[in-house]
């Protein structure tokens, strides 16, 4: 199964953000210019990792810098080998990856069954009337929700980001769904996209006060679920939990709301990256 930052419409997406997207072998590449200092060079969960491509865009794009986070390795031999090769290669393991290094896999072939527990809340989360919002007006409105929802120093991406988002994934490669009180006023948004394979992802979400209370999380979260599944969609990855190798407090409730609705845990190989002088 091919991970979405290798499909074309997380490609587009990219583009539109100021990257350069350089596709090899099926593989993406992508490359940010930075005035003075040169060029990042990302590679995200490529299926197979091709070194001499990677140090031919490194040269044509004078890349000060690398990023690599390399795909699934699914037992502990299988880490150790990634880890040396990168490590072979020039390439040390970051503390900050830039992609959730553990996440949740639910299965969507089989007949989804949560406990007893997450069907009450998903119960009571229901009595908030959740709508699709797709047009730029209606994305502006989610987004303005958004950011008087959440503290200051969370992220919130640009509304020209949601656009671009959307854009780049139409129709039903994306979904974006908000929830509402009684007035009608939004409570609580999620985001759900999927690669143009076998993944459905829970890209975004958020809540205020009022929707955390009234539990909107849990119905918007299992209406995502079902989207995917109805896309044809054989993994949902919730994109990320808690990773006690790299341990950040502030995924810690979270990732137990995640968690409420099953999965199998699945870790990554990390994050490794490499300077290098820009010539």
């Amino acid at each position: 199964m091919t991970d979405i930052r290798q499909s074309l419409n997380y490609a587009k997406y990219l583009k539109s953000q100021g990257w350069i997207v350089e596709r090899i072998k099926n593989t993406n590449y992508f490359i940010k210019k930075l005035p003075f200092l040169g060029s990042v060079l990302k590679i995200q969960r490529p299926r197979q990792l091709d070194i001499y491509t990677t140090r031919q865009l490194e040269k044509k794009y004078k890349v000060f810098q690398t990023i690599i986070e390399p795909d699934l390795a699914s037992v502990v031999n299988s880490f150790s080998y990634v880890h040396n090769k990168m490590l072979a290669y020039g390439f040390k393991l970051s503390k900050s990856p830039y992609l959730p290094s553990k996440t949740l896999h639910l299965d969507l072939t089989k007949p989804i069954i949560f406990n007893k527990e997450t069907r009450r809340c998903i119960k009571i989360g229901k009595r908030a009337k959740i709508t699709e919002y797709s047009t730029p007006k209606e994305i502006e409105k989610f987004h303005n929700v958004w950011k008087k929802s959440v503290n200051f120093h969370r992220f919130v991406p640009s509304l020209q980001s949601l656009i671009n988002l959307k854009k780049s994934f139409p129709n039903n490669n994306s979904i974006f769904l908000a929830s509402h009180n009684k007035f009608s006023n939004i409570i609580g948004g999620a985001i759900f996209t999927r690669s143009s394979h076998d993944f459905g992802y829970y890209w975004y979400g958020f809540t205020n006060k009022e929707g955390r209370t009234s539990l909107s999380q849990y119905s918007l979260l299992c209406s995502g679920i079902l989207w995917a599944k109805k896309q044809g969609c054989k993994i949902f990855d919730f994109e990320g939990i808690y990773d006690e190798r790299v341990p950040n407090k502030s995924w810690l409730g979270f990732t137990h709301f995640k968690k409420s609705f099953g999965g199998r845990e699945v870790l990554y190989p990390g994050c490794y990256t490499k300077l290098r002088l820009p010539i």
